[in-house]
């Protein structure tokens, strides 16, 4: 049996990740701050109450699962950056939080986990990032979400090289801009869309995507 571990889990994007999987009959190891949201989802679920930046929690949980093969980590949880987002209105602190989680908290998950990726059969490492991450098709604003996402996109490049050896494929993945609390009702995409068509990628991942920066539909974008 496959399996997926899946941070972020219990809304928007997380929790169709976790319905998309529970569908293919994969087991799935459910990380939410709330998992009593994942109570009326069938499959082989596991929920597990994290808190991403709570490292201690972070490494407890890969103790516990210590030894288990996981097929594919994503790393989906995220926020915004609210009133952070202008040259002019930045404070401070939400630059911090915002970072601590966009950035920090996957690359210590990475950590943690890459060991149970590698004895895997799949072994694969996705970082749900953003095009706004993107240097060279930056629009402007949002200074602490896009930065958050650079920096994401630059440390799963530098694992990316770092676990190669391991036959690990690391890539960071764009959803598109979607219908979620945080892309809002807006956006271009509904999560219907934008949540399979991330598994179908995930899906085909060979070696030689390793460290690249996708888009939903599997085209390539520029870093």
């Amino acid at each position: 049996m496959s399996t997926v571990l899946i941070t972020g889990a219990a809304r928007g994007l997380g929790l169709d990740f976790v319905k998309q999987y529970a569908a293919k009959g994969w087991k799935i190891h459910a990380c939410a701050r709330k998992p009593e949201a994942l109570k009326d989802v069938e499959g082989d679920i596991h929920a597990h109450k994290l808190e991403v930046t709570d490292y201690a929690a972070v490494k407890a949980l890969a103790e516990k699962l210590s030894g288990e093969p996981i097929d594919v980590l994503i790393c989906n949880a995220g926020i915004s950056a609210g009133r952070a987002s202008a040259l002019g209105e930045i404070d401070p602190a939400t630059w911090r939080e915002v970072f601590e989680v966009n950035a920090l908290a996957p690359l210590m998950m990475a950590g943690a986990f890459v060991d149970h990726v590698a004895r895997s059969k799949d072994r694969k490492l996705v970082a749900i990032s953003s095009r706004m991450g993107s240097i060279a098709n930056n629009g402007g604003g949002s200074y602490a979400y896009r930065a958050s996402k650079t920096a994401l996109n630059m440390e799963w490049s530098c694992v990316a090289r770092d676990v190669a050896a391991k036959g690990v494929t690391c890539v960071v993945l764009h959803p598109g801009w979607v219908q979620t609390d945080m892309g809002g009702a807006q956006a271009t995409l509904t999560i219907a869309e934008s949540v399979p068509s991330m598994v179908k990628v995930i899906d085909g991942l060979k070696p030689a995507d390793n460290g690249r920066f996708i888009n939903y539909d599997g085209s390539a974008i520029d870093w």
